[in-house]
């Protein structure tokens, strides 16, 4: 690895984790309803909002309520932005006259940027209109997040409360979370965007004349069967324009990841300048980061915020100086015939292969490993032209659960209900039942937590198999043999952990894959907020035991230590077996080329 990429990498973890402390206690007042600076602007909007609505803020809500809301609310956002793709073309705010999306691909969106995966199978540019992608789109972009940190914030209300049968109030924590915390983030990242270039506007598409005229031969067969060679020349180019910095910057800050353009953050008008990277790139991260202080400030110790934080920063920071060297090692392939790669280990040498110039391989492998520890998915590099260990690591990060930070507020409930199975592990060795902030942990709350753990491998296994089994499955792909199976392996790992990043070479808007990477979205995302709900209601209803001589303390490196090893000893055990028949068999193959 190079200096320069050290460098890199050192000073955006010393920005993230400077900035996460204070955004952290900033978030724990707006959800313990304790003054904040926007109170005097946004309290009076807040009421407002409560008031059209017909809601009562005072109204505490018993989990399976705060559940039962939560589903209704996602239900509605998924049929109006379904029914918004269906009838699209006869809606206004559409200069290019798009036509309307088929049913199989509307469903996989709507789901997806409901459930905050933001999975792709189109290209935004030449499929959605400025309305769906403004009034569809993004505003899924704030509610499927304020959805996350809602379930998180009643989680951590069930750590806190004793004896109780309430969990706070779903459209509180919904409405404050994006009033207080989504929207003056992106306001402020959306206008800094736009600084730097993101366009943002509703004008129509516009053509403009090649600095230098394109030429090629085109073949066409005529009427006779025979091939002719016509000479082509391309002297204009269509620039794909729209409000697309707005959607942008909440597609990072809360965990979204879709791609306005198809090339997602690889396009110069979604991410024109290295400044724009590395603020999209703090931006992925920032949130889930600052919730492990919003979770030691609620819970009164902050010390517990700070072990989780601990446990995520360690697997990232080891994943991404694993994958920067396999990337600046270049192709395997390449390397087994005796090319030179290294072009004397300077930032251009290595597999640059799908990776943008301007950013080069150390910020293409620091995003790739950063938007899949989140439930991203955006992406500003071809994840499917990494090498093939490199590529393996940001699919391994989705199938460890989207804990490593993860996405907002799924992730860190992710991350405590790997806590609860860690002092469970830990109660048994010592005999005693286990506690985690004060709470015992019993069968009731381990039943859930395996649920939580076990349905995502599920979804991601099974759905591989029936893709490689299924005819429809098959001829999607585009590359045989391993690299093919890890293009299935890395969809459904992508759909059934919510993350939405995409390894390419999948011709995914399919009617099998638009309904099955749709449905494992739907489970994938409510499958395991509702058992989270549960655990949090149980723990609420519970007394606080005291700490005792036997007591596990959970604010120790010990227990850091043993939170990471649950957490890769169950993504091992999953799916060591399924990654060595996709990109360790690719990598044993291409460097065996004689």
């Amino acid at each position: 690895m190079t200096l320069d990429s050290l460098l890199q990498i050192t000073l955006y973890l010393v920005m993230l984790l400077a900035l996460a402390r204070p955004l952290g206690v900033y978030m724990a007042r707006v959800y313990q309803g304790r003054p904040t600076w926007f109170d005097p602007s946004l309290a009076p909007l807040e009421h407002l909002i409560y008031r059209l609505s017909g809601v009562d803020p005072g109204r505490e809500m018993r989990w399976t309520d705060y559940a039962i809301a939560l589903l209704l609310f996602n239900l509605v956002g998924t049929l109006a932005l379904f029914a918004l793709q269906r009838l699209q073309a006869d809606l206004p705010l559409n200069p290019q006259g798009l036509p309307a999306i088929g049913p199989d691909s509307a469903f996989n969106t709507a789901v997806s940027f409901a459930t905050n995966t933001n999975w792709q199978g189109y290209a935004g540019e030449t499929t959605m209109s400025y309305l769906t992608q403004m009034f569809g789109l993004t505003v899924q972009n704030f509610v499927s997040a304020a959805t996350g940190m809602a379930t998180l914030v009643a989680l951590v209300r069930g750590f806190v409360r004793k004896n109780a049968a309430t969990l706070g109030n779903f459209w509180v924590d919904l409405t404050r979370s994006i009033l207080y915390i989504l929207l003056p983030l992106s306001l402020v990242l959306a206008l800094v965007l736009v600084g730097q270039g993101v366009v943002q506007t509703f004008g129509a598409y516009q053509t403009v004349a090649l600095q230098q005229p394109v030429g090629y031969t085109q073949v066409q067969v005529d009427a006779q069967g025979q091939q002719v060679a016509t000479p082509v020349e391309i002297k204009e180019q269509t620039l794909a324009l729209g409000p697309a910095a707005s959607q942008i910057a909440i597609k990072q800050l809360g965990t979204n990841g879709g791609g306005f353009f198809n090339a997602n953050s690889a396009h110069p008008f979604e991410n024109p300048t290295p400044l724009s990277n590395f603020l999209e790139l703090i931006a992925i991260l920032l949130i889930p980061a600052a919730l492990c202080h919003t979770f030691g400030a609620m819970v009164g110790d902050a010390r517990q915020g700070w072990a989780i934080l601990a446990a995520m920063t360690l697997i990232f920071v080891a994943l991404v100086l694993a994958a920067v060297p396999l990337e600046q090692a270049g192709n395997p392939g390449l390397a087994a015939l005796g090319v030179d790669q290294a072009a004397s280990g300077t930032q251009s040498g290595g597999n640059m292969e799908g990776k943008e110039a301007r950013f080069g391989i150390a910020d293409s492998v620091l995003w790739a490993v950063a938007t899949t520890a989140a439930s991203n998915g955006s992406v500003n590099a071809l994840h499917d032209s990494f090498t093939p260990l490199g590529g393996m690591i940001p699919l391994w990060l989705m199938q460890l659960g989207e804990v490593v930070f993860g996405g907002v507020g799924s992730g860190l409930y992710g991350m405590i209900v790997f806590a609860l199975v860690a002092v469970f592990v830990a109660g048994l060795m010592i005999g005693r039942t286990p506690e985690y902030l004060g709470k015992k942990i019993e069968a009731y709350e381990v039943k859930m937590a395996t649920l939580v753990i076990l349905i995502p491998p599920l979804l991601v296994l099974v759905g591989t198999a029936v893709a490689v089994l299924a005819d429809a499955g098959k001829a999607a792909v585009a590359n045989p043999g391993a690299h093919g199976f890890t293009e299935i392996l890395y969809a459904f790992s992508s759909a059934g952990n919510n993350n939405g990043s995409a390894f390419a070479g999948l011709s995914a808007n399919t009617p099998f894959y638009n309904t099955a990477l749709g449905l494992a979205m739907l489970f994938a995302r409510y499958g395991l907020v509702v058992p989270v709900l549960a655990i949090a209601g149980s723990l609420a209803g519970k007394k606080t035991v005291p700490v005792g001589a036997g007591t596990l303390p959970t604010h120790t490196p010990l227990f850091v230590a043993l939170l990471i090893g649950t957490v890769i000893v169950v993504g091992a055990l999953a799916f060591l077996p399924v990654l060595a028949l996709g990109p360790v068999a690719e990598h044993l193959q291409m460097i065996d080329v004689h």
